[in-house]
């Protein structure tokens, strides 16, 4: 069976690369772990939080991988503890976020649970660059020798 893809279109050149983004979103989107916000904060500002209540910042990680934020938590086990009855699970998580060409990462901060990161999006510069037209060379007709 062959799949529909949205940017087969003779006009859209070069957007394949939207829709390998698109099946990686949908794949991304399924886990609801941990909770998380995504608010603008700026004209050209967002933040992402994250709700990692139990994490300390060693638990954490934060890295852009080519255009995506990849945020982990893993907890260890205390092995001296107990537990009676254990409804806190020390769960790992991946969350990812596809970031847009320009976007840059500024920082992250984990604050009372709830894991900021800061994002800022540059307005890009207008560029027009005028594409030279060449004429053509003549072509020479060649004499034909008929023996």
């Amino acid at each position: 069976m062959t799949r529909l893809s949205l940017f087969n279109h003779p006009l859209l050149l070069g957007f394949d690369q939207f829709e390998r983004t698109l099946d990686r979103v949908s794949k991304n989107a399924a886990d609801g772990y941990p909770p998380y916000n995504v608010e603008q904060i700026g004209e050209d500002r967002l933040r992402i939080t994250l709700a990692v209540a139990g994490f300390k910042a060693d638990d954490l990680a934060v890295q852009v991988e080519d255009n995506q934020l990849v945020i982990r938590g893993k907890q260890a086990d205390e092995a001296g503890r107990i537990y009676l009855h254990r409804g806190i699970a020390a769960r790992q998580f991946q969350r990812s976020f596809v970031l847009a060409e320009g976007i840059e990462v500024n920082g992250a901060e984990l604050d009372n649970g709830l894991l900021h990161i800061e994002l800022s999006r540059p307005i890009p510069e207008t560029r027009t660059r005028k594409v030279e037209i060449r004429s053509a060379a003549p072509k020479r007709n060649r004499a034909v020798d008929v023996g």
